[in-house]
Order: structure tokens, then sequence, then C-alpha cells
């Protein structure tokens, strides 16, 4: 039997027969849900909404400052507000400042690449969700198919508790074994009931991260086999450094930075003002002027300086937050693709060997408590052996789809896509 068959045949016997049913409706796709989740998320669609604003900067960082318009009345006698005079004059005139070249320029760096940065953040914000909505959607698929294995354990409980009563009735067994069936049934209720209450909450996160309400009713969920392999830890971090949105938007952080610093750099020169007015004199010549000016830098020990100080730091520790993520991202994916190996190798473990033999040992205790060879506690205990065995082995493919998930967040995308 192949690896992938093994998985298959663990899915499928761990699968309800009446998972839709507790569930309550139709089943729901991940692809499907993972489309409403872009759609409808409201902390997605604040994050590119600010990701917009971030881009309606650029612009506003390389314009020029705005040019002024001064009309005035000059020269007017106090005496004789209207009489004529060689310098009585009305005069318009524009001004504009021109910063030093560069400023502009590596302003708008700056804002582009920050920009660039909160682009790509809102693609791991979207990146992130999808993996939260993939885990709490195969966490919920793990509910639904626990439910279903603890169903058929407690019915088997009691055909258990059936026999133990026939055999008490006609005196070849013990009272005290038809009380222990009954306890072993009501605490296999008792776990079903808790089992239910969460799915409850879980379907209610699920709802959240839909951006729908939180009664809709969340339909049987898909919960695929295990695939046989899984890409090097070195391979998988190749793509993330490709792919990943948080990587690039700490590299963009960095040349952001570093665009600061050279814009800073420039603020020891001055900037240029240019003017231009016209006098008119209603008897006399009209009269231009033009002028030239600058400012200076005098405050630039307090000023200008420290700035440039300010900006250097930050490009220091753009690219430390640049490394330590890189680090962060490696130490993840290494945990990551561990866990998912420890839940295949365990899955493949359940299939191949110790359900089987779990399921051997009940038929087997249950045949020798019938003829009185063995007691009934220990029929109990064969049960509920395989009852945990068989919940573990479907937790089990909800962790190793958990964990690819998140695996695919760190790559920027499904790792199926990545492949």
């Amino acid at each position: 039997m192949s690896l992938r068959l093994c998985f298959a045949v663990t899915a499928w016997l761990a699968v309800p027969a009446s998972a839709a049913a507790q569930s309550g409706g139709d089943t729901l796709e991940l692809a499907a849900a993972i489309r409403q989740a872009r759609s409808a998320n409201p902390m997605l669609r604040s994050a590119r909404l600010e990701a917009d604003a971030a881009a309606a900067r650029v612009p506003q960082a390389g314009a020029l400052p705005d040019p002024q318009f001064q009309v005035g009345l000059d020269n007017r006698p106090l005496a004789g507000f209207g009489a004529a005079d060689p310098m009585t004059m009305n005069s318009y005139q524009v001004t504009q400042v021109l910063p030093w070249p560069g400023r502009l320029s590596f302003g708008q760096d700056r804002v582009r690449s920050l920009a660039r940065a909160q682009r790509l953040d809102a693609a791991q914000a979207e990146a992130d969700l999808i993996a939260r909505v993939s885990g709490v959607y195969f966490r919920l698929a793990y509910m639904d198919r626990a439910l279903g294995v603890m169903g058929q354990t407690r019915d088997l409980l009691r055909s258990f508790l059936q026999v133990s009563s026939a055999m008490y009735g006609v005196g070849t067994g013990l009272q005290q074994d038809v009380l222990q069936a009954q306890v072993a049934v009501a605490r296999m209720t008792e776990d079903i009931t808790v089992m239910t209450q969460d799915r409850l909450a879980m379907a209610a996160r699920l709802n959240a991260l839909l951006g729908r309400d939180a009664t809709v009713a969340v339909g049987a969920l898909e919960l695929p086999v295990i695939e046989d392999t899984l890409p090097g830890v070195d391979s998988l971090m190749a793509l993330a450094v490709l792919r990943r949105p948080a990587l690039g938007a700490a590299r963009q952080r960095v040349l952001a930075a570093a665009a600061g610093y050279r814009e800073a750099r420039r603020q020891f020169f001055p900037d240029l003002m240019v003017g231009v007015s016209y006098g008119q004199r209603p008897r006399f010549d009209d009269m231009v002027s033009l002028m030239v000016g600058f400012s200076i830098p005098v405050w630039a020990g307090s000023r200008q300086l420290p700035l440039r100080q300010e900006m250097q730091a930050m490009q220091s520790a753009q690219e430390a937050q640049e490394r330590d993520l890189y680090n962060e991202t490696y130490a993840q994916l290494a945990e990551l693709r561990a866990r998912a190996v420890r839940a295949r190798n365990l899955s493949y473990l359940y299939a191949t060997a110790i359900l089987p033999q779990a399921r051997a040992s009940v038929d087997a205790a249950l045949a020798s408590y019938r003829v009185g060879q063995v007691n009934f506690m220990s029929l109990l205990d064969n049960q509920m052996t395989v009852n945990r065995y068989a919940t573990e082995s479907v937790r089990l493919l909800a962790e190793y789809r958990e964990a690819v998930a998140e695996i695919g967040a760190l790559l920027g995308a499904g790792l199926e896509e990545s492949r």
C-alpha cells in the first residue's frame, strides 16, 4: 500500500457520514472561503486603503512649494490717497521657492519606497489572512471528523452496554460491567457536547475572518490528504526571499531610509527664491522688478545636522530589522516544516500500524469478553484507545494542513502555488 493510499484510507475512516448534517449544510470549500475573506475582510480592506493613501503621497513629495502672489498699493500719500506721485503704483508680485537640486527627488524617492513598502505590507496582510482562514478552516474540519469518530465510539459503547446488560440478565456478567458501560457512554456524550460547543465558537471565528455575521451556518469542510513530500528548508527560504512581501517591504524601508539620508545631507544647502513684480503707475511708465534670494542655514547645528544623524541612524535600524526578519523567516520555516513532517510521519504510523492493531484488539477483546476470558474494563480501554488514536489521526491531518498554510504565508503565496 502506497503512502498516499494509506493517508487516503485514514482520512476516509475518519470522515463521519453525517458531517454535512452536523455542520449545517453544503460543503464550504477552502478556495471559496479564501475568496470571501479577500473580498470582505475589513482589516485587509483597511491595509489596502492605507497602501492607497501612501501611494497618494508620492506626487506630493516631488512637487514644488506653491508660488506666492501679492497685490500691493505702494507709496500712496496720506493726504489725497489717490494723488499721483512718481513713486505711487499698484504692485503685483509672484515669488517661487526652489529647493536645492536633489532635495525633492530624494524626498520623493523616500516616499515612493515607503509607499511600495505599504503596498507589500498589504500583500503580506493578505497572505497572513489566508493562513489564518486556512488554520481555522482545518481546525473546524478536524472537529467535524472528531465528532464523527466520537459518535461512532459512543454507538459502539452503547452496543457494549447492551452486551453487558444481556450477559448480566442471564447471570454470566457483572452489574459492575453494566455500570461501567453506562459511565463510558455518559463520558463520551460529555466529550461530544464539549466539542460541539467548541465548533460553534470556531465557526464564529471563521465567519469573522470572512467578514460575515457570526451566526452564519458553516457547512461541511474539506480535509485533503497529506502530500508525500515537502521542499527542504533552504528551498523554502529561497522562495521566501523572492516572494515574501514582508521581506520586500523591509528592503523598501531600507531604501527609503537611504534616500532620506541623502535628502538630509542636502538640507545644508540653501533654498533659492525667485520673484518678479510689476508696478502699475497711472500717470507714468510702468515698472518691472526681478528678485533672487536664498535661505541661510544659520541653525544647522541644531536642525540640519541632527536631521542627518537621525536619518543615518534610521538607515542602520532598518538594515538591522531587515536582517532580523530574514533570520526569523528562516527559523519559522524550519519550525513549521518540522511540525508538518512530524504530523505526516505520525499520521502514517497511525494509519499503517497503530489503528489497525487497536481495532483488532477491540474485536479480540469483545470476543473474549463474551466467553468470560477478558474483563469489561479491558474491552473499554481497548475501544477508548481506538477512539483516541482515530481522533488524533484526523488532528494530525489538520495540523499538517495548518503548518502548510503558515508556510504559504511566509512565502507570500500558497505552498502549492510556489512549487
